[in-house]
Parts: C-alpha cells; sequence; structure tokens
C-alpha cells in the first residue's frame, strides 16, 4: 500500500486492532482467568467496533480534507470512543453480562456488514467489476462464520468446537480483506 494513500492509516489500524483481538483470544484460550477473558472480550468488541467504525469512513470517504467530512469525521470517532468507553464501562462496573456483550457485537457486526453490501452492489452496478463486489462477498463468507459463534455445540470429538471453527471461518476473509 502507498505511504501517500489516504486511507492508510485507517488499514493500519484495522490490522493492528485484529492483532490485538486474536493475540488477546490465544491468550484467553490458552489460559482461561478472569483478566484474560476480559482481554480477550475487551479486544474483540474493539476489533468489530473498529471494523464499523472504518467501514464509513472508506465508504463515504470521510478522509478527504473538506470542513463537512472532517466534522462528521470527528463526530464519528468521538461517538464511537464514546460507545467503546460506555460498553466497558457496563461490563466492567455494572454487570459482566455474556448475552449483552455478544448481542452488542452482533449489532455492530451486522451494521458493518450492512453498509459493506449496500456499497459493494452499488459500486459494482457502478463499475461492473468483480473487485467493487470483494465486500459483499466477505460479508456473505462471515455471515454463515458468525453462526458457528451464535450457534454454538458441544465439541467434536472434545477438541473443535464452534467457537474454534469460527475462528477458523476468519482466516480466509481476512486473507482476502488484506489483497
Amino acid at each position: 500500500m502507498p505511504v501517500r494513500y489516504p486511507l492508510r492509516k485507517y488499514y493500519i489500524g484495522f490490522s493492528y486492532f485484529g492483532l490485538v483481538s486474536w493475540v488477546c483470544s490465544m491468550v484467553f484460550h490458552t489460559r482461561d482467568f478472569r483478566w484474560t477473558e476480559r482481554l480477550d472480550y475487551f479486544a474483540a468488541g474493539a476489533s468489530v467496533l473498529y471494523g464499523l467504525y472504518y467501514a464509513p469512513i472508506r465508504i463515504f470517504r470521510l478522509d478527504k480534507r473538506t470542513p463537512a467530512k472532517q466534522s462528521v469525521l470527528r463526530i464519528w470517532t468521538v461517538l464511537c470512543c464514546v460507545l467503546y468507553a460506555s460498553h466497558v464501562a457496563y461490563l466492567t462496573m455494572w454487570r459482566w453480562d455474556y448475552t449483552y456483550n455478544m448481542a452488542a457485537n452482533v449489532a455492530v457486526g451486522t451494521l458493518q456488514n450492512l453498509l459493506w453490501s449496500w456499497f459493494s452492489v452499488t459500486r459494482y452496478k457502478r463499475l461492473k467489476k468483480i473487485w467493487a463486489a470483494w465486500p459483499g462477498l466477505i460479508v456473505m463468507w462471515l455471515i454463515p462464520a458468525m453462526s458457528l459463534e451464535l450457534l454454538d455445540f458441544p465439541p467434536l470429538g472434545g477438541y473443535l468446537d464452534a467457537h474454534s471453527l469460527w475462528h477458523l471461518g476468519t482466516v480466509v476473509p481476512t486473507v482476502w480483506w488484506y489483497r
């Protein structure tokens, strides 16, 4: 990616959020303690929310240096930071609630999936290039993978459960996204 590409810093942020999320998940699944569980959940939530944060920046090109877009970007940035801080505060100070956490992440993920799907369809119709549909195709891959996370089942053979398959299901779209 060229150094001067205007969205570069957002892509780098996206990759760092993903990296931290994966590392925290590995640590938690290796050593299941209260603090590693919280790191896993908070990092995953930050990663999902950063995906939603980035989507309108790319789709509506909020990175452009116009006063209106810069104002919208500032408001969007503050809103996402406040939402994340509120989410963590609720889980930390009021109640550690697995159902709420999952619902919040699914809602944020669904919203970003809808944005990318809309973007892909409208862009593909305009450009008639298969690469224009890639974000929507990635969403189509992630929906069944996410279903593994939501429709949990006991481990097959004592080892392979829905959660591990969810993690496996996120490898292909990650590679695809960065191509």
